[in-house]
């Protein structure tokens, strides 16, 4: 079986990873805009060689779509155009409404699986991809009954076989819990990195004073604009309504704390606690 990676970056690489351990005769062939990716990719033995996009699909198995969003819903309509009958389309982009819509539209839509690994890191790239990343993690699958069983059948094997939680959603159920639990948290990431680098002009001073604390809540901030602003783009009217909600908190929060309210500031404190037992309760799934 040849599977071609259209993106060599974190989940890309990863993907390929973790499937070659279980399947080590499996081709892989790399598809990537920077010729500097391609031969790290090599060299860590992501792939087996790189070749051009129609070069690529056109002996492939498998095509994973594993670039920022925004470039998937350019290359998408390109590769189905290019995809042997039989064949399978596979994205992994991190919305899935447009880039769904715009399968829709295509006269091989049977052939394309939408998924997203819910995975990641704050780093980008061929050099961060790991084998480790996806096993353990879950995996979302939109408009399943879209596409042919046989693509299916091959798209949920292989991510349980390389130990894959697979769950299930409409691409509107998908990107709406998306914007909660994922990109509202890389917003949040992003703002609190630019309010210490505006207010506190001293840099040693924030390498000396920053907690553990501070650098897991802003670790996401380190993450890659390329792919995130296409995110944000795409998924604006969710995100839009998950900042408004959060800017409220925020508001009131600041309110409590402006009046010396500490009661309703245990108060808020104690609620927000009640995330605890909800992602020990995930965790123990």
């Amino acid at each position: 079986m040849t599977v071609s990676i259209i993106g060599i970056g974190l989940l890309g690489g990863s993907f390929a990873l973790a499937v070659r351990e279980k399947y080590p005769k499996m081709r892989f062939i790399g598809v990537d805009a920077s010729p500097v990716n391609g031969q790290l990719a090599l060299a860590k033995g992501i792939v087996d060689e790189i070749l051009p996009l129609n070069d690529a699909v056109a002996q492939s198995n498998l095509v994973v779509l594993a670039t920022p969003v925004n470039v998937i819903i350019d290359l998408l309509p390109l590769v189905l155009d290019l995809v042997p009958q039989g064949a399978t389309v596979l994205d992994l982009g991190s919305t899935k409404e447009l880039i769904c819509a715009v399968a829709d539209q295509h006269t091989k839509r049977a052939q394309f699986v939408a998924a997203h690994p819910m995975a990641g890191t704050e780093n980008s790239g061929p050099g961060a991809a790991f084998r480790e990343l996806l096993p353990g993690k879950n995996l979302i699958i939109c408009d399943r009954e879209k596409s042919n069983p046989e693509s299916v059948t091959l798209a949920e094997s292989l991510f349980r076989d390389i130990g894959m939680k697979l769950f299930y959603m409409t691409p509107q159920e998908h990107d709406l819990h998306l914007a909660y639990v994922s990109h509202l948290s890389h917003i949040s990431a992003f703002a609190l990195g630019l309010t210490v680098l505006e207010k506190e002009k001293d840099e040693q001073a924030i390498f000396d004073m920053a907690s553990t604390g501070f650098g897991s809540t802003v670790r996401l901030a380190k993450s890659s604009p390329q792919m995130w602003a296409p995110i944000f783009d795409q998924n604006r009217v969710n995100v839009s309504d998950a900042l408004a909600a959060y800017i409220e908190f925020l508001q009131q929060f600041k309110q409590v704390i402006d009046n010396q309210d500490i009661k309703t500031s245990l108060d808020f404190m104690q609620r927000a606690n009640v995330i605890r037992r909800v992602l020990d309760g995930i965790e123990k799934r």
